[in-house]
């Protein structure tokens, strides 16, 4: 008898580790790509003149006063410099109903650029707003110093462009 409950205990258990059903399984899509130009100038490349040569991110929504938030700074094959945020702030619900919840975040972008031989310092505020359901959490809006510069198009990257 013992052997039995055994050998049915251990047949269960593989039964179970070896479902598969992905519609329990959420999909994630939270990568937000920010490009920032002026004038036709990539203003995150640090080569040239009038772009901004230092670029931290704090999140507002933080425990702390300074609550740094990473980021990587990347390129495109056109050699265009982005930066790729993925996560990090501290998302704060802003409204919730039975089957979709909306989060928020908010991070303050500090950047500097060197104007006639002296450092200027640039505040900027980015707030992503994130839907989430049981299938799926993804970026749904971005505002960049509130305006609103992306709203989520279903199968589409997150991509920003900010104009200065």
């Amino acid at each position: 008898m013992k052997n039995l409950f055994f050998v049915l205990m251990v047949a269960f258990f593989a039964f179970l580790s070896c479902r598969n059903d992905e519609s329990d399984v959420q999909q994630i899509d939270q990568i937000i790509n920010l490009y920032i130009d002026s004038v036709n100038q990539d203003m995150l490349n640090v080569k040239i003149k009038g772009s901004y040569t230092n670029i931290r991110m704090n999140d507002v929504y933080g425990i702390t006063d300074a609550a740094p938030v990473n980021f990587t700074m990347k390129k495109t094959a056109d050699t265009i410099n982005y930066i790729e945020y993925i996560a990090g702030a501290k998302r704060i619900g802003i409204d919730s109903s039975a089957s979709s919840k909306t989060y928020q975040s908010k991070i303050a972008l500090i950047m500097t650029k060197k104007v006639n031989d002296t450092n200027r310092i640039v505040n900027d505020t980015m707030i992503i707003n994130y839907t989430s359901t049981p299938n799926l959490f993804q970026v749904s809006k971005v505002w960049y110093n509130d305006v609103l510069k992306f709203t989520k198009v279903e199968g589409q990257p997150n991509i920003v462009k900010i104009s200065k």
